[in-house]
């Protein structure tokens, strides 16, 4: 299949998920629109395609290489292919091939014929490749890893015994991003890899594509940190920098090279730790305000995060105008700005707003100024609390923040 064959197949794949998001012509998307899909995207196949990443592929960013084949697989499976071959093999024109023009019309003699050599075949060599065959055996594998340092950005030790394996497929896949892996020798015995956000990560060690083991890594903000999300390297400040005047807030240096930039930056306030409580059963006061409104933050837009050891929770805030570019994610459960009314999220964040959210067995009930805005619940747990994210598009401040476990009524934080 040529280039430009694969350049008309791809434009239908993007077809379709522009038709599946229904935002309207993708010429009209600005940058939050692609940081939203890079969210919806990780969130159904678990693969990290960042924003930039998806402006090169709709051709908003010059870029001389075609897709990767595992962004690809992504865009493919986020409109429900297995992978981009399943998508070219049922995007494809069938046209009639030399096999179906001249083998087809024979197959009722070439089918019998090859059934009996086959048999043939098989009974003649069976047992040769079964001797042959050596199956893997994982019994001996183990597979551990530690952080170097407690700050950002760490590098993570990876420890592994491959004893009894036999394959030119090894890799670890660091977290959830199938394409953030790292390929392994058969008599390797340690690998490293590099994080750049505090989080709680699953590892996971594969052969020929089978995972064989994994375990949680965990990467602590150690107390509150921030992060101006650059690409691919954010820029970090300590909580030392960020508690100013009893509100985490970043430096005036901070917000002055965000006004300063052309392009859409977030902003992000970090707390990730154990906090010795379920997730699905927690109390969240807070009170927050946006402190840049101009250019492309004019929608003052915040994303709540409420991350656990099984799933996460995203709890968007906009201005009322804006409310059809944000969704809302209760781990298994999603709802998007433009199929369902979430106008109630419309909330202007120009002054310090209380923002109350609710859990209590999967049960979710958001409040702003003491008013409930949202009522709904999600299925599957989210496990243990283990980090809060506040990402505002631009700046913000926090003022305050309180988390309470709600089956003892104990404070967690304060």
């Amino acid at each position: 299949m040529n280039a430009q064959e694969e350049h008309k197949i791809l434009k239908a794949c993007l077809g379709l998920i522009e038709k599946k998001l229904d935002w309207g012509k993708s010429s009209t998307w600005h940058n939050d629109m692609f940081a939203e899909l890079s969210e919806f995207i990780q969130q159904k196949t678990g693969v990290l395609l960042s924003p930039t990443t998806l402006k090169r592929v709709w051709g908003r960013v010059h870029y001389e290489s075609s897709p990767s084949i595992s962004t690809l697989n992504t865009l493919a499976q986020f409109i429900d292919y297995k992978n981009w071959r399943d998508f070219k093999l049922n995007a494809t024109n069938s046209k009639p091939n030399f096999f179906q023009k001249k083998i087809v019309p024979y197959l009722s003699i070439i089918v019998p014929s090859a059934a009996l050599l086959t048999l043939v075949f098989i009974s003649f060599f069976s047992m040769t490749l079964n001797s042959n065959v050596k199956e893997n055996d994982y019994s001996n594998v183990s597979f551990k890893s530690r952080p170097i340092i407690d700050g950002l950005p760490n590098s993570v030790i990876f420890d592994f015994d491959l004893t009894g394996i036999e394959s030119d497929s090894i890799y670890i896949q660091q977290f959830w991003d199938k394409t953030k892996t790292i390929k392994l020798e058969s008599g390797q015995k340690q690998a490293t890899g590099i994080y750049y956000f505090p989080g709680y990560f699953r590892s996971k060690l594969l052969v020929d594509g089978k995972i064989i083991k994994e375990h949680d890594l965990f990467i602590k903000s150690n107390g509150w940190s921030g992060t101006l999300d650059y690409e691919p390297v954010p820029k970090y400040y300590t909580k030392e920098q960020l508690f100013l005047q009893q509100k985490l807030s970043f430096p005036d240096a901070a917000i002055n090279e965000i006004a300063n930039s052309k392009e859409p930056i977030v902003s992000s306030f970090h707390l990730i730790d154990h906090f010795g409580v379920s997730g699905d059963h927690i109390s969240i006061h807070t009170s927050v305000k946006n402190t840049y409104n101009d250019k492309w933050a004019v929608c003052q837009t915040l994303r709540f995060v409420i991350l656990g050891t099984e799933g996460a929770m995203i709890i968007p805030f906009t201005q009322l105008g804006c409310i059809s570019d944000i969704g809302l994610l209760l781990n298994d459960v999603f709802l998007s700005g433009k199929k369902h009314d979430l106008s109630n999220f419309g909330v202007d964040l120009s002054n310090f707003t209380d923002i109350n959210i609710d859990i209590n067995n999967k049960n979710v009930r958001v409040f702003v100024q003491d008013s409930l805005i949202y009522s709904g619940k999600y299925n599957e747990s989210i496990g243990d609390l283990v980090g809060i994210r506040y990402r505002f598009l631009g700046a913000g401040e926090v003022k305050s923040i309180e988390i309470k476990d709600v089956t003892n009524g104990q404070t967690i934080l304060k």
